[in-house]
């Protein structure tokens, strides 16, 4: 690793301008198509975070006083700044994270999504209304928004992920500390000086760098009401126990083992297409990968010598010249890695396509791993147990449908799935029986729009929320029912001045 000689620190934001904070201690941001550390982070202490909660909870009373037609306006403005200059954001999400620039652009345009489904709040905080429930009473409902809310998002999608919660949390009214990933914090800047562009007051949106001392604040602190996390499964559920106890509504996404199962009737060369963009895309490091293909019946073999000729074409390089599939984040995670490859193969797994000896177009200190392609994988490996969060996919092979949907019930993961068939009584009876929350047919990645909701099931999710659609604007918001009844000074009530029928 080498440092560069002009560094810059990347500092929290507050009050729509940075912040440098009080705290000592920073943590290195670094290329990881060139191993060069670029930048240093600053770490939060207590007192900075702090500062930036107060600033949250400073602002939250006037924004939750703004009205709707201006909170609109101001979505609208960031949405638009967004779409001009998302390939500023795309690049900065390239020489920190290393994905290439197409899959940095694709991220920013799957957050705008959310942001625009945000714009149209108006429409989703209508309450209901009932007319004389009772004898001149009124009963009806509104949503109000929570309070200063935290967002602690992971390396994999610095844009994307923040961009499923904050747009619909300031939407609805609330304000927002965001704690950014240490490996990638410069996405949050820009986007806290685009929505300062945009017109959003001060206060309203916050970031926080730091590490375990930030996130602990912010699950602690009273001023904080609620907190969005993505993450591996471990973390997930200590930010969901420990936010619970302290009395914080929480969405906490967790970790994955994604499965995707061909049948002996489908379309192979499709079926090889999507396993090669689901198991390979953004080098694997997104929770949506496909990282188990379970092949039934007969079809493994041709199945596998599809996948291997398409893997094997694929460009590994630099994410800004033009490659197909760039680094994975940092050397201690290429490492790991190579390591559950390593123990695959020690295992017993044939190892198809070996990307382990890659040859990179890029540095020759990037954090290079090419896309592997494991067969006769079985489930007792490592390689098929853990979440590897890279471009490994294994194929486990089985010999009935029935035999491949309790493998995936089986799995404690329960996040995505797919299924790829030209049967469609078959692809009914999955989307039915399968015990996973995102569910794809032909469809390798089932990442739903904006308008629907993002989440799994089981060890992927903790709490019953979840991120962005109508469940995310209930999380931020919180009901009110509210009975009424009006005297009226006509019928015998209270003489306000109004002429009285006789």
């Amino acid at each position: 690793m080498t440092e560069s000689t002009s560094q810059q620190t990347v500092s929290h934001w507050i009050n729509n301008k940075p912040y440098p904070g009080t705290g000592t201690g920073t943590a290195p941001v670094t290329n990881p198509a060139t191993g060069e550390v670029t930048a240093r982070v600053a770490l939060a202490d207590l007192k900075d975070a702090r500062a930036v909660i107060d600033a949250a909870a400073a602002a939250f009373p006037a924004w939750r006083d703004t009205s709707l037609a201006k909170r609109t306006q101001i979505l609208f403005r960031f949405r638009e700044l967004l779409n001009e200059r998302k390939g500023e954001l795309a690049a900065i999400i390239t020489a920190e994270h290393g994905k290439v620039l197409d899959d940095a652009l694709g991220e920013v345009t799957r957050g705008q999504e959310v942001v625009e489904f945000a714009c149209g709040i108006p429409h989703l905080l209508k309450g209901g209304f009932t007319e004389n429930a009772s004898t001149k009473v009124d009963v009806f409902s509104i949503r109000q928004p929570l309070g200063p809310v935290a967002i602690i998002s992971p390396f994999n999608f610095p844009a994307m992920v923040p961009m499923w919660f904050f747009p619909v949390a300031i939407a609805a009214g609330n304000t927002v500390v965001l704690k950014p990933s240490e490996k990638d914090p410069s996405a949050s800047l820009w986007l806290a000086r685009l929505w300062a562009e945009a017109g959003l007051p001060d206060g309203v949106f916050n970031v926080l760098q730091g590490d375990k001392l930030a996130v602990d604040e912010l699950l602690e602190n009273p001023a904080i009401k609620a907190v969005s996390f993505v993450g591996s499964t471990p973390i997930a559920r200590y930010v969901y126990e420990r936010g619970t106890a302290y009395g914080k509504r929480v969405q906490a996404l967790g970790g994955a083992k994604n499965h995707a199962i061909v049948l002996p009737d489908a379309d192979l060369d499709l079926a090889a297409d999507a396993m090669v963009n689901a198991g390979f895309g953004s080098a694997g490091e997104r929770c949506m990968a496909i990282s188990a293909l379970v092949a039934v019946g007969d079809v493994a073999d041709e199945l596998v010598g599809k996948i291997a000729e398409r893997a094997r074409t694929i460009r590994i390089g630099d994410g800004t010249a033009g490659c197909d599939m760039g680094p994975l984040v940092t050397r201690a995670h290429r490492d790991k890695v190579a390591s559950y490859v390593d123990a695959g193969e020690a295992a017993g797994a044939e190892v198809v396509v070996d990307g382990r000896t890659v040859q990179a177009d890029g540095g020759d200190q990037g954090f290079w791993l090419g896309p592997t392609l494991l067969d006769h994988v079985s489930t007792d490996m490592s390689v098929y147990t853990d979440e590897i969060f890279g471009p490994v996919l294994s194929v486990v092979r089985v010999e009935s449908y029935d035999e491949a949907l309790d493998l995936v019930n089986a799995n404690p993961y329960g996040n995505g799935t797919a299924i790829f068939t030209n049967d469609g009584g078959a692809a009914r009876r999955f989307q039915n029986e399968v015990e996973v929350g995102m569910v794809g047919i032909n469809v390798p990645i089932p990442v739903p729009m904006a308008y629907y909701s993002f989440g799994g099931w089981k060890n992927s999710l903790f709490g019953d929320t979840h991120a962005h659609g109508t469940e995310g604007v209930n999380f931020f918001t919180r009901g009110k029912a509210v009975t009424s009844r009006w005297l009226d000074p006509s019928h015998g009530g209270l003489n306000l001045g109004f002429p009285q029928n006789n």
